[in-house]
C-alpha cells in the first residue's frame, strides 16, 4: 500500500533571534505553514522512515549573522564531566593552553614569514623590471611603454587577488579586523576562522600589495593570527573532514574565544614587532572578556610570534642579530629629542589628522555603501579592483614624469633608484615614492635626511594618495589600512616639518623631517582608527624611543578626540554599516529609560520538560531561534513556569542520535558531553523523512539530562542599562523575562539592545 511522504528539510545555520510572533498552538501541524524549503515527494516504499542528516547549508534569504554560545551551558553531562575532571587532569589542561599559545605565536609567525617573503621577492622583480623600462625608453622618448607595462604588472596580480575574494572566499577581504572584533564580541560571521579563509587571505595581500594597491599587509596579519589560533586550538578539521581526537575540551565558543583572542595579539606582534602593543590591542580594541591568565597567555602568544618572526627573517637576510622585530621594520631610530614648546604643535598636528581621518572614514563609508548597491556581481567586483590598479600606475607615472625631483644618489634608501630626466648620479625622488613598497616608502620617508623631497612632491603625493587609499578600502581584495594610513601621514607630517623650517629658518634647530614624519603618521592613523593606548605602545615598540612616547599619546589623543567629534573610527564604523549585531561598549541614550517588558520579544517558543519528536521537528522547522525555554505546569507551551534552557544544536544532535525517552535503557547510561563537542562547531542540518500519517508521533524527549538548569532571567521591570550589562559582561545570547511566579513572559538577544536590527 502506498503512502505519501513529506520531506522537511530543517536548516540550522541561522542564528537571526526573529522578533516576529509565532504561532500560540503550534502543536497543531495543520495550522502551520510548510517552509520554502520544503517538498513533497511521492514514494511507494513501505520501509520505515527514520531521520537523517545532512552538512549544513545556510538559505540565502536568511541572515548571516549569528550569536556565540559564550556561556557554558551547564547540563546534567556537563556535570558529570566536570566531577570525572582529576586534579591532575586540570594541570593537564592548564599545560595545554600554554602550549596552544606556543603554537600560535610560532604558526603566525610563519604564514607571516611566508607572505613577507614572497611580496619582497615579486617586488624586487617586479620595479627592477619597471627600471630597467624606464632606463632604456626614456632615452627614446617613448614612456609609454613603461606605463603600459606598470598598468600589466599591477592588474595582473590585483585581478588574480580579487578574483580569488569574490569567488572563492568574500569574508577575506579587507583586513579582518572588524569581522574579528564582532567575533569577539559575541557575534559569528559566517566562515570567519576557516582555513580555506586563511588561504584566501595570505594569497591575497601577496597579490594586492605586488600589484600596487594602496595597502598593507599588517592588518590581514591579525585575521590570520586568529584564524590559526581557531584551528589549533579544537584539534580537528572541518574543511578536510579530520578530527584528531585531541584537544576535546577546548571545544566551545567560550574556550575558542579565549585562543582567538591570543592570535589577534601574535597577528600584531608579527606585524608590528610589538607584543606588548599586541596585547593592548587585543584588550583596546578585538576582546570583551579578559581575565588575568589570559592576558598572561596572550602575551606569551605574542612573545613567541614576534621572536619566530626575527629569528626567521634575519636568518634569510643573511644578518648576524636580530633587526627584523616585525614585517613593518621602520629600522633603527636615532633619539627624538623634543622641546616642550613643541607639543602644542604635535598637538595641533593631531587635531589635522583627525578631522582628516573623520573625512577619510565618512567618505569610504560612503563609497562602501554605494558599492555594496551598485557593484553586487562578482565580475564587477573583479573590474573594480583591477580598474583602480590602472588608476594607481597611472597617477603614480604622471607624477613620476611631470615632477623633476632630482636628488643626488646615496642619500635615498631606494632600492631602485630611477633617473628619468635627472642628470647622471641623480634620482628621481618622485618616482622614488612609488617604486618600491608602501612600507619601505614609509621607511624613507621616516629616514631621509633633510631636503630629501621638494614641497610640491609631497604635496602632490599626499593629493593622490589620500583618495587613492579611499576607494582602495572596500574593494574586493585583501589588504589593510595602517599601511596607507601611516604613509599619508608621513609625508603631510614631513611637508609640515619643510614648511616650518622655510617659514621659520630659527625651527631649524629642534625640527627635524623625520620626527614630523612620525607625528604627521600618528595623527593620520589615529584619527582614522580611534586607537590611543595600543597604539601608543605599538609605536613607541617600532620605534624604539620610549623618550618619545609623551607627544605620540598626546597627538593620538587629540587626534581621537577631534575625530570622534564627527564620527567613529574605520572599524566601527564598518560594522555599523554592515548591520552587525555587535553590543557597543555603553548603551545607546535611547533605550537608557527603557525596561525588559519594552525590549523583550513576546510571545516565546517554548519546550516541555518532555516533549514530543512531532513538536521538535515543528519548531526547529517554522522558527529560526537557536534558544528555547524549557517550562512546566503551563496553560499552553508559551505560558509555564521557567525551569531550565536548550539550545537548537543540543536539540540537533539529540534528534540526530536519537536520544529519545522511550529508548533511554539503550543510551542513557553511556551518552556523554562528548556526543555534542564532536558536533562542534558545524552542527549539522536536518533532513527528516517522516510518514505523514505517524509523523514521529510516538517518540518524546526528555530534557532533563541535556538542558542548562540555571539560565539567566530577570524580571519585566528590569532596566535597560542593568540588562545591558549582563549581556556585555557575561557574554550572554539569551535572557528570559519571567513574572514574579517564575512565569516565562518573553526573551532577549542582543538585537533587541540594537535599532538598525
Amino acid at each position: 500500500m502506498s503512502k505519501k511522504r513529506a520531506l522537511i528539510v530543517l536548516n540550522y545555520d541561522s542564528d537571526e533571534e526573529i522578533l516576529e510572533d509565532v504561532r500560540r498552538d503550534p502543536h497543531n501541524s495543520e495550522r502551520s505553514k510548510e517552509p520554502a524549503e520544503s517538498s513533497i515527494l511521492n514514494n511507494d516504499s513501505d520501509e520505515e522512515d527514520v531521520p537523517t542528516f545532512s552538512t549544513n547549508r545556510q538559505p540565502k534569504e536568511a541572515s548571516q549573522y549569528e550569536s556565540l554560545d559564550y556561556d557554558v551551558c551547564e547540563n546534567e553531562l556537563w556535570k558529570r564531566d566536570q566531577i570525572k575532571i582529576a586534579p591532575k587532569f586540570t594541570v593537564r589542561k592548564d599545560f595545554a593552553r600554554w602550549v596552544i599559545s606556543l603554537q600560535i605565536g610560532v604558526c603566525t609567525a610563519l604564514v607571516a614569514c611566508c607572505i613577507n617573503i614572497v611580496i619582497e621577492e615579486l617586488s624586487r622583480l617586479k620595479y627592477g623590471f619597471l627600471k630597467h623600462q624606464v632606463d632604456v625608453n626614456v632615452i627614446h622618448g617613448d614612456l609609454s611603454i613603461p606605463y603600459l607595462y606598470w598598468a600589466l604588472t599591477n592588474v595582473v596580480p590585483v585581478v588574480i587577488g580579487a578574483t580569488l575574494v569574490a569567488y572563492v572566499e568574500p569574508v577575506a577581504a579587507g583586513s579582518g579586523i572588524p569581522q574579528v572584533k564582532c567575533y569577539l564580541n559575541g557575534v559569528k560571521v559566517p566562515r570567519i576562522v576557516r582555513i580555506k579563509t586563511l588561504a584566501v587571505k595570505a594569497v591575497g595581500v601577496v597579490t594586492s600589495v605586488v600589484g600596487g594597491l594602496a595597502g598593507g599587509k599588517e592588518g590581514p596579519m591579525i585575521h590570520s593570527g586568529a584564524v590559526i589560533a581557531a584551528g589549533i586550538s579544537q584539534g580537528k578539521s572541518t574543511t578536510f573532514r579530520r578530527d584528531f581526537k585531541v584537544l576535546r575540551h577546548f571545544r566551545d565558543d567560550h574556550e575558542k574565544r579565549d585562543f582567538v583572542v591570543g592570535g589577534a595579539a601574535a597577528g600584531v606582534a608579527a606585524a608590528f614587532g610589538a607584543p606588548i602593543g599586541g596585547t593592548l590591542f587585543s584588550l583596546e580594541e578585538a576582546a570583551s572578556f579578559w581575565n588575568q591568565s589570559l592576558i598572561w597567555r596572550t602575551f606569551f602568544a605574542s612573545i613567541i610570534s614576534s621572536f619566530t618572526l626575527n629569528l626567521i627573517l634575519s636568518a634569510y637576510h643573511g644578518l648576524s642579530s636580530f633587526r627584523y622585530r616585525g614585517l613593518f621594520n621602520l629600522g633603527e631610530f636615532a633619539p627624538l629629542p623634543f622641546d616642550y614648546f613643541e607639543l602644542p604643535i604635535f598637538m595641533l598636528m593631531g587635531v589635522i589628522g583627525g578631522c582628516s581621518g573623520a573625512l577619510w572614514n565618512a567618505v569610504n563609508s560612503r563609497l562602501n555603501m554605494f558599492r555594496a548597491h551598485a557593484i553586487r556581481p562578482r565580475w564587477a567586483k573583479v573590474l573594480e579592483a583591477a580598474f583602480v590598479a590602472v588608476i594607481g600606475a597611472t597617477f603614480a607615472c604622471l607624477m613620476a614624469y611631470t615632477i623633476n625631483d632630482c636628488r643626488p644618489l646615496g642619500n635615498d634608501p631606494t632600492e631602485h633608484p630611477v633617473q628619468l630626466f635627472c642628470q647622471d648620479n641623480e634620482y628621481n625622488a618622485a618616482a622614488a615614492l612609488w617604486f618600491q613598497t608602501p612600507e619601505a616608502t614609509v621607511k624613507a620617508l621616516f629616514h631621509d635626511p633633510p631636503g630629501s623631497h621638494k614641497i610640491l612632491t609631497l604635496a602632490v603625493f599626499v593629493a593622490i594618495y589620500y583618495p587613492l587609499s579611499c576607494v582602495t578600502y572596500g574593494l574586493s581584495v585583501s589588504l589593510g589600512i595602517f599601511i596607507p594610513t601611516l604613509l599619508i601621514g608621513a609625508a603631510w607630517g614631513r611637508l609640515t616639518g619643510t614648511l616650518m623650517v622655510l617659514s621659520f629658518p630659527a625651527s631649524s634647530a629642534f625640527v627635524t623631517p623625520g620626527k614630523y614624519a612620525l607625528i604627521g603618521a600618528a595623527a593620520q592613523l589615529g584619527g582614522v582608527v580611534r586607537m590611543t593606548l595600543s597604539l601608543s605602545v605599538i609605536l613607541l615598540e617600532t620605534t624604539g624611543n620610549i623618550a618619545f612616547i609623551l607627544p605620540i599619546i598626546l597627538t593620538l589623543m587629540a587626534a581621537k578626540w577631534s575625530g570622534d567629534y564627527f564620527n567613529e573610527g574605520i572599524y566601527d564604523t564598518q560594522i555599523r554599516t554592515s548591520r552587525v549585531p555587535m553590543l557597543p561598549w555603553h548603551l545607546e541614550p535611547e533605550y537608557q529609560r527603557q525596561s525588559a517588558r519594552a525590549l523583550m520579544a513576546t510571545p516565546v517558543v517554548c519546550v516541555r520538560l518532555e516533549e514530543k519528536v512531532q513538536y521538535l521537528l515543528h519548531i526547529l522547522k517554522n522558527t529560526t531561534h537557536n534558544g528555547f525555554p524549557v517550562i512546566e505546569d503551563g496553560d499552553d507551551v508559551s505560558n509555564g513556569r521557567l525551569i531550565g534552557l536548550i539550545l537548537r544544536s543540543q536539540l540537533v544532535v539529540i534528534l540526530k542520535r536519537s536520544y529519545y525517552q522511550e529508548t533511554s535503557h539503550f543510551w542513557e547510561s553511556t551518552v556523554t558531553i562528548e556526543a555534542f563537542r564532536d558536533e562542534y562547531p558545524r552542527y549539522p542540518a536536518v533532513d527528516v523523512r517522516l510518514l505523514e500519517d505517524k509523523c514521529s508521533g510516538d517518540f518524546s524527549v526528555n530534557m532533563s539530562m541535556f538542558m542548562n538548569r540555571s539560565p539567566y532571567s530577570v524580571e519585566e521591570g528590569t532596566s535597560a542599562p542593568r540588562l545591558f550589562q549582563l549581556f556585555r559582561a557575561l557574554g550572554l545570547r539569551h535572557l528570559m523575562v519571567v513574572s514574579p511566579e517564575n512565569r516565562v513572559r518573553g526573551i532577549i538577544t542582543r538585537k533587541d539592545f540594537l535599532f538598525a536590527h
